[in-house]
């Protein structure tokens, strides 16, 4: 039996921030560097995942972004299993695409 804390998941970082003056658009690009050093891709214009093979993997991830967390701005970050995001939907000009599969685990020797 699995336990449910051992599930792989994505990490998904959904946000909307202001970019109407230089100093906003330098904290929201600053933010996106942020995402793709830890290890996120992005999927859409403002949404950001990453794959998680054990939950608790993610939380040093998560602190980090909390502690740069852009002023004026919406974040949502929330875990969907792997069975979950594999049997999503996924459309691209109109045509269904399949979803991203979960990264191949490396071997470090």
């Amino acid at each position: 039996m699995v336990d449910a804390g051992d599930e792989k998941v994505w990490h998904l970082v959904m946000f909307d921030l202001p970019v109407k003056t230089k100093a906003e658009r330098s904290a929201a690009t600053a933010f996106r560097n942020l995402l793709l050093d830890l290890g996120y891709e992005r999927v859409q214009l403002s949404v950001y995942v990453r794959y998680l093979p054990l939950p608790s993997a993610g939380s040093p991830a998560i602190r980090q972004i909390k502690r740069n967390l852009p002023g004026g701005g919406l974040v949502r970050m929330i875990n969907v299993s792997d069975h979950q995001w594999s049997t999503a939907f996924r459309f691209a000009n109109v045509e269904a695409v399949r979803p991203e599969s979960a990264p191949q685990e490396l071997t470090i020797f």
